[in-house]
């Protein structure tokens, strides 16, 4: 019988979630919900220093935004020190870690010295007998790494990897203050959440070597490690500030859809054949970390607008309203009973030109003009043309015993208009496009009219008549 698959994700508080921890957590979710086991959350917040409670939320909010849930509460790993200070002292009881009374100053001249020399850098206090041991010194308790051989990780993804174990020193597992250090807890945590399989960026696999020794040590089983490379810019090298956003809350502000962005970071670094729109069934049915690439991948807003553009087109008509409101607030536009009529009525159409929720704030724009309409420049020519006004007054006059119910009934009627005074669509569509939008980016004037309604069309026609 196969035992149940646990993965975790275990960020440390900077401040956000980061876009490539973002695609860590959903790779652990997809391969753990998508098998039937568990997702776990651990925040690695044992510098006290820097921690941050809102920094917490920030990534609890970008994970629930994504739709990653996770099993149980999240687990602090600065509330179980203890639990890592046990282990610490154990490994010690058993002679596979000793104390070390090296000053930071004995420590810094050791390791140049070690430099100097290519060799590995060692604490005298490796082998110094018990009773030499001062009472009166504060100690670290440091790792007794074997000093022959090698390390081989057996990667999911990397494959293969040897590591010399002479190139491994004897790290610190617990200050001298009682603090645990990264590679012990790491190890203690997962192996007490039951974690069978870690995912993690590709910088953990240097650890991933002094972790596999500290498992054998404490007797424990190693964990599956899949080390995936990390997201690098356009321009190839390691994601950063220079590049833009990197928090998934910085996605949320530019309009993108969580469906979209989820979707964009599934496929940086794997991929199912050909299939680029990959919904989240098939996603927990498909994705397997033994498919993700080896190579990093690169960051492309383009591809990520033109993934989020389908997720935008399958919102209906008040999941567009809804989702798009606090855009239309940001934008300083009071979205009152008849905006949001005007929008609920173009929302078909404007999802299907706007790629992000904050795209549809400018795709609306001509939506939501206060009358008269400010007409000027290139925009008021259409309708200083001769000929214009009487072709705007049978527009009208059509316009007022139409069917305002589709978008298609409204430009059968300007069609007949047109017809009836033997002149090319244009000709009417061009002053009449003028005088309802200004100017602004619009879509047919069918969906103009339709999305403004018979009031407010007829009123932005008649201002331009009666002007």
């Amino acid at each position: 019988m196969t035992s149940k698959i646990v993965t975790r994700f275990a960020p440390s508080p900077t401040g956000y979630l980061h876009i490539g921890g973002a695609r860590t957590a959903l790779f652990n979710w997809l391969y753990a919900r998508g098998r039937g086991g568990a997702f776990l959350l651990r925040i690695e917040d044992t510098d006290r220093a820097r921690h941050n409670e809102a920094a917490v939320a920030a990534i609890i909010d970008g994970l629930s935004w994504l739709g990653l849930d996770w099993d149980g509460e999240p687990v602090s790993q600065y509330s179980r020190r203890d639990r890592h200070a046990e282990a610490a002292y154990g490994l010690l009881k058993a002679g596979a870690a000793y104390r070390c009374f090296m000053t930071t100053e004995e420590i810094e001249a050791a390791r140049l010295k070690a430099i100097e020399t290519k060799t590995r850098f060692e604490s005298p206090w490796r082998d110094a007998a018990p009773a030499a041991a001062p009472s009166d010194r504060p100690y670290t308790i440091r790792f007794r790494a074997p000093r022959d051989g090698e390390t081989i990780v057996r990667d999911i993804v990397q494959g293969e990897v040897k590591f010399p174990n002479s190139a491994l020193d004897d790290l610190i597992i617990l200050r001298s203050d009682g603090a645990p250090t990264y590679n012990l807890a790491v190890v203690v945590d997962d192996h007490d959440m039951g974690v069978t399989h870690v995912i993690r960026g590709d910088d953990h696999l240097n650890n991933a070597a002094r972790q596999q020794q500290i498992y054998a040590a404490l007797g424990w089983t190693v964990p599956s490690f899949s080390h995936v490379p990390l997201i690098h810019g356009p321009d190839g090298a390691k994601l950063s500030k220079r590049h833009g956003a990197l928090g998934v809350e910085a996605y949320r502000d530019l309009g993108f859809l969580p469906e979209g962005l989820a979707n964009y970071l599934l496929r940086l670094g794997w991929s199912h054949g050909d299939d680029e729109i990959i919904p989240q069934d098939k996603a927990l049915e498909w994705f397997d970390v033994a498919g993700i690439n080896r190579a990093p991948a690169r960051l492309d807003l383009s591809k990520l607008e033109h993934i989020n553009a389908h997720y935008m087109k399958a919102l209906n008509a008040e999941e567009v309203v809804a989702k798009s409101a606090p855009f239309f607030e940001r934008a300083g536009v009071n979205l009152d009973d008849a905006k949001l009529a005007r929008l609920g009525r173009a929302a078909a159409f404007l999802k299907e030109r706007a790629p992000t929720l904050a795209a549809i704030v400018e795709a609306s724009a001509f939506l939501f003009l206060e009358r008269p309409l400010e007409l000027s420049g290139k925009a008021a020519k259409p309708l200083e043309k001769e000929g214009v006004r009487p072709l705007l007054e049978a527009a009208n006059g059509a316009l007022e015993n139409a069917d305002w119910s589709s978008p298609a009934a409204l430009d059968d009627a300007l069609k007949h208009v047109a017809a009836e005074a033997g002149v090319g669509f244009g000709q009417i569509g061009q002053p009449l496009r003028a005088a309802l939008t200004a100017g602004y980016a619009s879509p047919s004037l069918g969906e103009i009219l339709h999305a403004l309604g018979r009031e407010e069309g007829l009123g932005r026609l008649t201002d331009v008549i009666l002007k």
